[in-house]
């Protein structure tokens, strides 16, 4: 994976059924990616407030 890639992935679980988080490095929003067979979705991760879940400080830990 290159440094020039906006987005990387923090978490996954599953194989057939696969949810993954991945961060924008730019922004640092949080995406809920979830995929089952051939069908898949892409949401924002939101908190208990229904705020985008933001992480800090991407770019420090992302582009070690």
């Amino acid at each position: 994976m290159g440094k020039n890639e906006r987005f990387v992935k923090t978490y996954s679980q599953g194989i057939a059924n696969v949810t993954e988080i991945w961060v924008d490095k730019e922004t640092g929003v949080n995406y809920l990616f979830h995929t089952s067979g051939n069908a898949g979705g892409l949401t924002v991760l939101v908190d208990s407030e229904g705020k985008p879940v933001i992480s800090k400080d991407t770019k420090d830990i992302f582009d070690k």
